[in-house]
């Protein structure tokens, strides 16, 4: 026509392949991760550990006279998870574990498996050659004292007298970590009574020490001749508790008893649960049973029902869990979902924001004993946990609500409530801890007791670069002062590698991506010589095969310091860390992707057999079943986002 020209259409832009092939995975994995949620709104995966956990349920079971219905499932598991060499691992690949194995074997003997069970002989000869029973850990030896096959008098005493010092006087039981409070509160009572339940000798473990007279006259808190003055003082002083102990039962200890009922009862959930842990909830039964609690009462029955809620099944086997984490995968579930680009308004984040808001904790716990003026509104790791919220849950909460609230405005008290009360638990030196404020009596851990060193909960990096990524991304500047003091915290804490340690997960690789995604949200200038030395420590230990991965073992043994094989969620850690730091169009980064895609299930989800979360460092190992999917799919996302792949 007169006056108009052909319109050409201009040519299709070419598609990097690359980034066809990484849309396609991410849309498997979103599908997939769709598919896991619950019709109430959250995600919950099994939390794995060790056999220990299951071990001593059915030793529970014999303690308080349950029943044995369950034991064949419990057997079952127990032998699933034997190794070939007898053993019991703490985490996939270690070769097996003393203290882990000694409480399989017992647990199988009072079920009623004979000695000379094949499987039993091959463990035991993995116990004698690791020095027998007597070189387990203290809990392992509770547990045996019970039973009656050690002495109570080689188990470090926890007086029950503690509970009545004062917080002013600075030994109380404040002082101790939320997860050791919870548990050596019922210890304390338990050890007080010293009960023995005894058990045909055909059922007992004698043949697993190296001599008749160790589990007895042979076992004792001993001196230490290569340990510090500290260490051997608090042996002397657990050998003057013995003496003490050895008077009639008086007035004070009675006084004692009852101040410990009492937190006891005060301390368990509505639902029956105490601090949310086994540990907790099976020392706070037996205490209570020391008692006079009977099984009918009302609230023996409320805990053994809220232990049976920790118990999965598959088929004939019967296992527990040691903790649950609803609110933690569904807080990681929905970040994963953001980064894959779903609308606010998509049903599933709906439906999981509200359920997340519905589990604010809005009442004091323990945590209010040393931070009196602060206002409560955190969350807790598990269903029901209103003691023990935690920074690291409540501000991994709080960024995926701000990433998938469709009205954050709609929710600004709750929201800010939650912010305000992660800063008010920001300890003296800038750091933030899980559960407590100043909670750094490091001391503690050389008492006798203390062989797992975890008795206390100081600020750790990961934790402190957490909430710093929560006040990034809710708009704080870095010249706010818990961010100031947070930034030195972490340059303090730098590792002279570049990376940074990881308390919760393995390890320096968690660290590393948890401090850079820290640094990038709150606007830090990720060019600087420090953060660079980061990303070159993360580019540095890359394996072969494109991925990352961190073995357990690098927790005491600094030369395994980012080595391990590659898994699916460290390296999905490696990758955040590295994009937040700017290295979208790296090698590295291609070839981390390209790692994920090829080990992508048909199905959109990964394989992951390694144990990359972390309860205790190097004794309390932890397999999150969601880690495998929601970390790869945040990884992708965030991958096409920074390469500006938006629809």
């Amino acid at each position: 026509m007169r006056g108009r020209s052909a319109v050409v259409p201009a040519p299709p832009v070419a598609r990097d392949p690359f980034l066809v092939e990484v849309e396609a995975g991410l849309a498997r994995a979103v599908a997939a991760l769709l598919a896991l949620q619950h019709d109430e709104g959250y995600w919950w995966a099994e939390l794995e550990s060790n056999v220990t956990i299951t071990a001593e349920y059915l030793m529970l079971h014999r303690l308080l006279g349950l029943g044995e219905d369950k034991f064949p499932g419990m057997v079952a598991d127990l032998l699933s998870r034997q190794l070939p060499n007898g053993a019991w691992s703490l985490w996939y690949g270690d070769g097996g574990e003393l203290s882990t194995t000694v409480e399989a074997y017992f647990a199988l003997k009072l079920a009623g498996l004979p000695a000379g069970d094949p499987r039993l002989a091959k463990a035991r000869e993995f116990i004698l050659s690791r020095g027998g029973a007597l070189k387990t850990r203290v809990f392992t030896r509770i547990f045996l004292a019970l039973f009656g096959q050690v002495s109570w008098e080689g188990i470090p005493l926890l007086p029950v007298e503690f509970v009545l010092l004062p917080v002013w006087s600075g030994l109380s039981i404040y002082e101790f970590s939320s997860w050791t409070r919870a548990t050596i509160v019922p210890l304390s009572v338990v050890m007080a009574y010293r009960p023995v339940q005894p058990v045909p000798p055909e059922q007992g473990v004698a043949e697993l020490f190296l001599s008749p007279e160790e589990p007895f006259r042979r076992h004792r808190v001993n001196w230490l001749p290569g340990g510090s003055l500290l260490e051997n003082f608090f042996v002397l002083v657990d050998r003057l508790l013995k003496l003490y102990y050895r008077l009639p039962p008086h007035a004070l200890r009675e006084l004692a008893l009852r101040r410990a009922e009492e937190w006891i009862l005060t301390h368990q959930e509505e639902t029956g649960d105490w601090a949310g842990i086994q540990p907790a909830m099976v020392n706070s039964l037996l205490a209570l049973k020391c008692r006079g609690y009977d099984l009918r009462h009302e609230r023996m029955q409320k805990g053994l029902a809220a232990l049976e809620r920790f118990e999965l099944r598959d088929g004939e086997r019967l296992w527990l869990q040691s903790c649950i984490s609803p609110v933690w995968d569904t807080a990681l579930a929905l970040r994963a979902l953001a980064a894959a680009g779903l609308p606010r308004e998509h049903p599933a984040l709906v439906k999981a924001s509200r359920w997340l808001l519905s589990q604010q904790i809005r009442r004091p716990g323990d945590w209010a004993v040393k931070c009196p003026g602060v206002e409560p509104g955190g969350w807790a790791f598990e269903f029901v946990n209103h003691w023990y919220p935690d920074v690291d849950d409540s501000s991994m909460v709080l960024v995926a609500l701000k990433e998938t609230l469709a009205d954050p405005e709609a929710h600004r008290e709750a929201l800010t409530r939650g912010i305000n009360w992660c800063l008010g638990l920001q300890c003296t030196n800038g750091g933030f801890a899980s559960f407590d404020k100043d909670n750094t009596k490091e001391w503690l851990n050389l008492i006798p007791f203390a062989d797992l060193k975890a008795l206390v909960d100081p600020p750790t990096e990961d934790i402190t670069a957490r909430v710093l990524e929560m006040l990034g991304v809710y708009g704080y500047p870095k010249e706010h002062p818990a961010a100031v003091r947070a930034l030195a915290f972490l340059k303090r804490t730098q590792q002279p590698e570049g990376c940074w340690w990881g308390r919760w997960g393995v390890n320096y690789i968690y660290g590393t991506w948890s401090v850079l995604a820290g640094l990038a949200a709150i606007g830090e200038d990720m060019r600087q010589p420090y953060v660079q030395r980061a990303v070159a420590w993360l580019k540095s230990v890359q394996n072969p095969d494109g991925g990352w991965g961190e073995c357990c073992e690098c927790y005491r043994d600094r030369e395994m310091m980012g080595v391990g094989v590659s898994s699916p969620s460290q390296t999905a850690w490696a990758l955040l860390g590295l994009l937040a730091a700017g290295e979208v169009h790296s090698p590295e980064v291609r070839a981390g992707i390209a790692y994920l895609l090829k080990n992508q299930r048909p199905d959109g989800r990964w394989n992951e057999e390694h144990f990359t979360g972390t309860g205790f460092p190097s004794h309390f190992m932890i397999r999150y079943h969601l880690y495998r999917d929601v970390f790869p799919t945040m990884a992708l996302g965030r991958y096409l986002q920074e390469s500006g792949r938006e629809e």
